[in-house]
C-alpha cells in the first residue's frame, strides 16, 4: 500500500500542472487528496504500527548493492506519515486561496512540486533501507530547491535557494559516506536489522558522525542555522510546510530513527547535545528581536529543532517520548502560526510588527488560534506544547553527572532556551494583534485591508485547535507512541515519565512557571525598547562566512581555472595529451607489465590496406591547411575504422560507426560556414615537432597500452559465450544491441541523459539570445499552422485541382527560400529517398534486436533523412518535414526509456527486466518481440531530437545568423550612399 500511495503522489505531480492550467489554483484542492488519503490510510494503520511485526514492504531494485524498495510502518514511521500528509493536505487547501494565478506556470509547478515533496517524504519515513532512505532525503533537497525559488524572477529567492541546496546537499555527501561506512561494517542497509543488533567500531562510529551530519545540516543546527532564516523568501504556506512539517523534520525524524542504536556513543551525545542546546539559544534569541512576523517564526523554528534535537538525542525513554510529543506539536502550532502569518499578508500586504494596527478585531477568530497557538509554542497549560515540555522538563532536570556536566549544560540550555521561547511566543501575539504603541514611531496607520477567505482562516484555526485536543488528551498519545519509546534505553530515567495535564506540584511545574514568569518579564521589557534588528551576538556570523567561504571557492576556481588554461586551444589539448602519455607510461616502467606472447598485425591483405589508407589520411589532415579539406581527410580515418569493423566481422557496429562518422562530418561542415577557410594559426618548424612527436607518442602509447591489456588478461574473456547468453538472457541476436538495452541497460540510461544536456548545450550557444528564440518558436508555429489547413487554402495551392504545373513543389516547405538558393535537383531527389529512408530507419528500429541496427543506428538514420530535408530546404523545409520542438522529442524519449524501466517493477520484477513474446502474425509469420523494444524505442526519440536540434541550431540558426548579418551590412552601405 506504501508503493501505491507513493505512485499516487506522482500521479498527482504529474498532473498538477495540466490541472492548474485548466481550473487555475482551484486545482490545489484535488491534489491535495493524495496526502489526505495517506492520512486516512495511516489512521487505519494504528494498531498494525504499533504491534511487534509493523506492516512491511519489500521489492528487488539493485540487488548487487544490497538495495531494495523496502518500507515499514512502524510507530515512528506512522507518527511522521501523520505529521506530512495531514499538514500537507491543510497546506495545499491553503494555497487553493493563497497563491496568484500567472501566466508563467509557476503556480504549477508550485502544485507539483508540494505535492511530490509529500510523496518523498512519506517514502522517505517509512524507507526500511539506509540507501532507499538517501534516495528519498535527495529528493526532498531537489524540491525544496524548487520551493524556495518559487518566486524564479526574484535574486533573493533564487540566492536563498541555492544556499538551501549547496548546505543540504553538502550534509547529504557526507550522509552518503557514512550510511556506506555503516552498512559495509554491520553487513547490512537494513534498518531494522541495524536497529535489532547494532555493531560498534570505529568504522561505525565515523559513518555515525557522518549521518548525524546530514541530519543537522537539514534540521537547520548551528552552524548550519543560516538557511532556514534565508529561505523565508519563499510564500508561507512552503515555509508552512517545508520549514514546520516535513523538510526539517527530515533531520530530526533520522536522530529519532537512529537513537536506539546509537544514542549511547559518546560522539552522538556531544555532537547533539552541545549542537542542539546552541542551536535552541542561538534561534530564540533572535527570534526575540525580529520585527517580520515570518523572521520570529523561522527563527523560532531554528530554536525548536535545537529542542528536538536534545530530546530525540538524550537516550532515554522519558526524552524520547517528550521529543515525540514537542514534534507533533511544533508541526501543529508552528504550521498555524505561519499560515496565520500567510493570512495577515494576503490581507495587509505586510509582515512589519511595526505597521500591523487593528488585527484583532478584523480577525477575532484567527487571533483567538494565533493565541492558542502561540500558547502551545510557548508551553502554556492546556495546550500539547505544554505536554510534551513537561516531559521533557522531567526527563531532563535530573543530569546523571550533575550540572556542571554535558547533560546539565544541555539541561540549562533548555531552561533558557524555553525562557527566549516564552519571550518571542509573546512578541508574535503582541506584534500581530495588538494596538499599542511601538517605540519609537508610535502608534502606526492601519495598512490596507482585504478580507481573506474562511478557508485562509481556518486551515490554521483547524491547526491550533488540534494542539488543543492532543493536550487534552495525551494520556491516550502516550499508549500510541510507547513501542517507540520503549526501544530507546541507553540511559535510565531519574523519575518515570508519563503525558498528562496535572502531576502535582513538581520540580517540571515549578521550573515551567519560573520560565512563564522569566520570558514573560523579557518581552515586557523588550518591548519598552525601540524595535530594532540585534547587533550580531559576536563577530562570527555564519551566513556571512558561508558567503566568505562560497567567494573563496569561486575566487579559487577563477584563479585555478585561469591558470590551467590560457584560453589557447593547442596548449589545452597538449597538456590533456602529455598526461595520457606520461602516466601509462610511468606506470608500465614503475609497476612491470605483462607483455604479450605474441602480436597478430592482420589477418588479411584488406585489413592491412585499410590500415594503411587510415594511416595516410590521418597524416595528410596534419599537413592540410584548408579546414574543409581536413575535415573530410578526418572522416576518411572514420569510415575506414567502420571498414576496418566490417571485415572482422562486426556489421553493426561498421553500421553505427559510418552513422556517427557522417553525423559529425554534417555538423562540421554546418559550423565551417562561420569560420574562415584556413586555418589561422602558422606554427613554427619547432611548434610542428612537438605536435607530431606528441601525436606519435599518444599513437605510440595506445596501442601498446592495448596490447598490454590483452596480455594481462587472466580470467576467460566474458564475450566467449556472449552469443547464446545474449539470446538466452535478452532474447536478441544482435550482441551490441543486447548489451546496450539489456546487459547494460542503465549506463544507455544514463548516456541519454549526457545526450539530452548535450542538445540542451548545442541549441544554448546558438539561442543564447532571446529573440533568436522567439524566431525560432514562430517559424516552428507557422509550420504547424500551414500543415494544419485545408489543401486548397495553403499558399503553394497544392490540392486544389487548379494548380499550375509552375507551382508544384516537390517538397513542402522550399516555397519559403530564396528562388536563387534552390536547387531542383536536390528537391527531386529528396522528394524520392526521404521516406525511404525514413522507412529503413524503422526497420533498423525494429530489427535491431536480431539484426544490425537498433534505435541509436534507427534515430541517426532518421536525423539524416531530416538533414537531407534541411539541404534541400533549409529551415523551412526542416520545420515543415517535423514540426515539432527537438525538447518535446528529447523529454518524450527519456520518459519513455525511464517508463520501460520502471514497468517490470509493477509486477515485481527488476527494474529494465526484459519479457520475449513469439506471435504467429497471418501474412507475417513468426514475429518475435521483446518488451526491451520499448526501450529502444525511447533511445531513437532521443537521437533523433538531438538530431533535430543540431539542424535547428547549427544550421537554421547560423542560417538566420547569417541573414541578418547580411541585412545590416545591406543597410548599412544604403545608408552610406
Amino acid at each position: 500500500m506504501i508503493v501505491a500511495l507513493l505512485a499516487v503522489h506522482l500521479g498527482a505531480a504529474l498532473v498538477a500542472p495540466t490541472l492548474v492550467r485548466l481550473v487555475g489554483r482551484r486545482a490545489f484542492v484535488p491534489i491535495a487528496l493524495a496526502p489526505a488519503l495517506t492520512a486516512a490510510w495511516a489512521v487505519t494503520q494504528l494498531g498494525a504500527a504499533g504491534s511487534a511485526e509493523p506492516l512491511t514492504e519489500t521489492y528487488r531494485w539493485v540487488p548487487d548493492l544490497m538495495l531494495g524498495l523496502t518500507f515499514r510502518l512502524d510507530t515512528l514511521a506512522w507518527v511522521m506519515t501523520l505529521v506530512v500528509s495531514v499538514v500537507g493536505a491543510l497546506v495545499l487547501l491553503y494555497c487553493a486561496h493563497y497563491v496568484e494565478e500567472d501566466d508563467d506556470g509557476n503556480v504549477g509547478l508550485l502544485a507539483s512540486a508540494l505535492v511530490a515533496f509529500a510523496g518523498s517524504m512519506l517514502g522517505l519515513v517509512t524507507a526500511d533501507d539506509l540507501l532507499l532512505l538517501y534516495v528519498f532525503w535527495e529528493i526532498t533537497t531537489i524540491l525544496s530547491y524548487l520551493l524556495i525559488g518559487y518566486l524564479s524572477r526574484s535574486q533573493a529567492s533564487t540566492r536563498a535557494a541555492k544556499q538551501a541546496l549547496i548546505v543540504t546537499t553538502a550534509g547529504g555527501l557526507a550522509m552518503l559516506v557514512g550510511i556506506v561506512l555503516v552498512g559495509t561494517a554491520s553487513g547490512t542497509y537494513r534498518i531494522s536489522e541495524l536497529l535489532a543488533s547494532p555493531t560498534s567500531s570505529g568504522m561505525v562510529t565515523t559513518g555515525v558522525v557522518l549521518l548525524l551530519v546530514g541530519a543537522i545540516t537539514k534540521s537547520a543546527q548551528v552552524p548550519f542555522h543560516f538557511w532556514l532564516p534565508g529561505a523565508m523568501v519563499a510564500p508561507t504556506p512552503i515555509s508552512a510546510y517545508l520549514h514546520a512539517a516535513a523538510m526539517v523534520k527530515a533531520g530530526v525524524y533520522l536522530v529519532a530513527r537512529l537513537a536506539p542504536a546509537y544514542a549511547d556513543l559518546p560522539a552522538w551525545q556531544v555532537t547533539l547535545l552541545v549542537l542542539g542546546g546552541a542551536t535552541m539559544l542561538l534561534g530564540a534569541f533572535r527570534a526575540t528581536r525580529q520585527n517580520d512576523l515570518k523572521l520570529l517564526l523561522a527563527y523560532g523554528t531554528v530554536s525548536q529543532l535545537g529542542f528536538l534535537v536534545v530530546l530525540l538525542g538524550w537516550g532515554s525513554p522519558g526524552a524520547t517520548l517528550a521529543g515525540l510529543v514537542v514534534l507533533v506539536a511544533h508541526a501543529m502550532f508552528k504550521s498555524s502560526l505561519f499560515l496565520t502569518v500567510g493570512t495577515i499578508d494576503h490581507a495587509t500586504g505586510t509582515r512589519d510588527i511595526r505597521r500591523l494596527v487593528g488585527l484583532r478585531s478584523r480577525m477575532p477568530v484567527l487571533a483567538a488560534s494565533s493565541v492558542l497557538a502561540a500558547m502551545s509554542m510557548a508551553g502554556l497549560p492546556v495546550l500539547v506544547g505544554f505536554v510534551g515540555k513537561e516531559a521533557g522538563l522531567g526527563a531532563l532536570l535530573h543530569p546523571a553527572d550533575g550540572w556542571w556536566s554535558l547533560d546539565g549544560g544541555a539541561a540549562a540550555a533548555v531552561v533558557l532556551g524555553s525562557v527566549l521561547t516564552m519571550a518571542y511566543s509573546c512578541r508574535f501575539v503582541w506584534g500581530a494583534f495588538t494596538d499599542g504603541a511601538r517605540p519609537p514611531v508610535g502608534k502606526p496607520e492601519p495598512p490596507r485591508w482585504h478580507r481573506p477567505t474562511w478557508i485562509l482562516v481556518g486551515v490554521p484555526v483547524l491547526l491550533s485547535l488540534g494542539g488543543l485536543v492532543l493536550g487534552l488528551t495525551s494520556t491516550t498519545l502516550e499508549t500510541v507512541l510507547t513501542p517507540h519509546t520503549s526501544t530507546v534505553t541507553h540511559r535510565v530515567d531519574a523519575h518515570p515519565v508519563h503525558l498528562g495535564l496535572w502531576h502535582g506540584f513538581t520540580l517540571p511545574l515549578a521550573v515551567s512557571a519560573g520560565i512563564w514568569v522569566l520570558g514573560a518579564a523579557w518581552w515586557w521589557l523588550q518591548s519598552r525598547r525601540p524595535v530594532e534588528v540585534p547587533v550580531p551576538l559576536s563577530p562570527f556570523d555564519a551566513g556571512r562566512s558561508y558567503h566568505h567561504t562560497m567567494r573563496g571557492l569561486d575566487r579559487l576556481a577563477l584563479e585555478t581555472t585561469g591558470f590551467m588554461q590560457r584560453g589557447s586551444l593547442p596548449v589545452l589539448l597538449g597538456t590533456i595529451l602529455a598526461v595520457l602519455v606520461a602516466l601509462p607510461v610511468a606506470t608500465m616502467v614503475l609497476k612491470g607489465v605483462s607483455w604479450p606472447q605474441e602480436v597478430h598485425l592482420a589477418d588479411s591483405a584488406a585489413q592491412l590496406a585499410i590500415g594503411v589508407l587510415v594511416v595516410l589520411a590521418a597524416y595528410l589532415a596534419t599537413r592540410a591547411r584548408r579546414r574543409l579539406r581536413a575535415v573530410f581527410l578526418v572522416s576518411v580515418t572514420g569510415y575506414g575504422t567502420a571498414l576496418l569493423f566490417l571485415v572482422h566481422g562486426a556489421p553493426d557496429l561498421a553500421l553505427t560507426q559510418v552513422l556517427v562518422e557522417t553525423v559529425v562530418l554534417v555538423v562540421l561542415v554546418l559550423v565551417l560556414r562561420r569560420l574562415s577557410g584556413r586555418f589561422p594559426d602558422d606554427p613554427t618548424r619547432l611548434t610542428r615537432r612537438v605536435r607530431a612527436l606528441l601525436g606519435a607518442a599518444v599513437g605510440a602509447v595506445v596501442g601498446v597500452s592495448t596490447a598490454v591489456a590483452a596480455g594481462s588478461r587472466v580470467q576467460e574473456p566474458v564475450s566467449a559465450d556472449l552469443a547464446g547468453r545474449a539470446v538466452d538472457y535478452g532474447g536478441g541476436l544482435n550482441i551490441v544491441n543486447v548489451i546496450l538495452v539489456d546487459v547494460r541497460a542503465w549506463d544507455t540510461m544514463g548516456e541519454l541523459s549526457v545526450v539530452l544536456a548535450t542538445a540542451t548545450g548545442v541549441a544554448s550557444l546558438i539561442f543564447l539570445r532571446e529573440e533568436n528564440l522567439q524566431r525560432a518558436a514562430q517559424g516552428l508555429l507557422r509550420s504547424r499552422n500551414l500543415r494544419a489547413r485545408r489543401p486548397e487554402e495553403r499558399p503553394d495551392g497544392r490540392g486544389s485541382g487548379q494548380e499550375a504545373p509552375s507551382r508544384r513543389l516537390w517538397i513542402a516547405g522550399t516555397h519559403q527560400v530564396d528562388p536563387y538558393r534552390r536547387s531542383t535537383i536536390l528537391e527531386v531527389v529528396t522528394h524520392l529517398v526521404f521516406h525511404t529512408i525514413v522507412l529503413w530507419s524503422v526497420y533498423l528500429l525494429f530489427t535491431g534486436h536480431d539484426q544490425p541496427g537498433g534505435g541509436f543506428a534507427a534515430g541517426i538514420v532518421a536525423g539524416l533523412a531530416l538533414c537531407l530535408r534541411y539541404l534541400a530546404g533549409y529551415g523551412a523545409e526542416l520545420r515543415a518535414a517535423l514540426p515539432v520542438r527537438p525538447a518535446s522529442l528529447l523529454g518524450t524519449g527519456l520518459f519513455i526509456a525511464a517508463g520501460s524501466a520502471l514497468l517490470p517493477m509493477l509486477v515485481g520484477s527488476p527494474p529494465l527486466r526484459s519479457w520475449t513474446v513469439d506471435l504467429h502474425v497471418p501474412l507475417l509469420g513468426e514475429v518475435h518481440l521483446v518488451t526491451s523494444l520499448i526501450f529502444d524505442v525511447g533511445v531513437f526519440l532521443v537521437v533523433l531530437g538531438l538530431m533535430l536540434d543540431i539542424l535547428r541550431s547549427l544550421g537554421s540558426g547560423i542560417d538566420d545568423q547569417i541573414r541578418d548579418e547580411e541585412e545590416r551590412l545591406a543597410a548599412r552601405e544604403g545608408a552610406g550612399r
